[in-house]
Parts: structure tokens; sequence; C-alpha cells
């Protein structure tokens, strides 16, 4: 099993918190000869409609000297793990987890704006500090 994320509990922490119930803590899904590992799964009952929604969460640091390297591992990993839980888990949305810190200075950037809308990436905004969720962007 891979090694967790620098900052995955304060991330599940911030999760439970919003009021989700985390199903998967390291999520595994094999699908076309290979297997993966999913930072996290959760579940959420929309009162509403008096359904579930499902998620996995792929949560990500940036604590590395260089950020971009991390962005385009951060890229590559999501649209893998998309892909696969289209073909095995088509109900459940996959989101990138940054702290809120990241995603003020980086990923505001035109670069990371740009590659976000171009692939579809939905993203998870936490407070490391506080352990909160502070936005949601689809």
């Amino acid at each position: 099993m891979p090694a967790k994320d620098v900052f995955h509990y304060q991330a599940r922490h911030a999760l439970e918190k919003d009021g989700w119930v985390i199903t998967h803590d390291q999520f595994f899904i094999q699908s076309g000869g290979v297997e993966i590992y999913i930072d996290l799964g959760a579940e959420h009952l929309i009162a509403a409609q008096k359904e579930r929604q499902k998620i996995a969460i792929e949560v990500k640091s940036f604590v590395a000297p260089s950020i971009i390297s991390e962005f385009h591992t951060a890229v590559g990993q999501y649209i893998d793990y998309r892909s696969v839980l289209e073909d095995e888990e088509p109900d459940r949305k996959i989101y990138l987890a940054v702290p809120s810190d990241i995603y003020e200075s980086f990923f505001q950037l035109p670069f990371a704006q740009r590659v976000m809308t171009r692939n579809q990436i939905y993203v998870m905004v936490f407070d490391v500090t506080q352990e909160v969720i502070v936005q949601w962007h689809d």
C-alpha cells in the first residue's frame, strides 16, 4: 500500500467535519490489469434527493521544491484515476484535494487554470490548519 500524503489526515478530517463518511482510507481499485490506490473514498447523503453522493479524493500537498513537477504528477494521476473510475465506478466523482495556500498561489495562475479547465479536473480546497473544506470546484 502506498504511503499517505503529508496532509492526508487533514483532508480526511475536513471531509468528516463537512458531513462526509469516509468509506475507504486508501481506496483500492483494479482495472485493465493495473491496481491503483486513491487516497480516500467518501459518501454523503443528499437529503433532498434521498441518495448518496460518492466521491474519491486524491490528496496532494505540494511541499516538494518543484510545484510544477508535483502539478504534472497530480494531473497525470487524476486523469488515470478518473479513467479507471469511469470504467469501474461510474457513479463516483473524483476530486483533487489541495491546500488553500497552494490553491491561492499556484492554482490561480492562468497556466494552472487552463490545464484544470481543459482536463476537467475537480478540486477540493482545504485549510490545513483548521482542517476544513474552503471550497469545491466542479
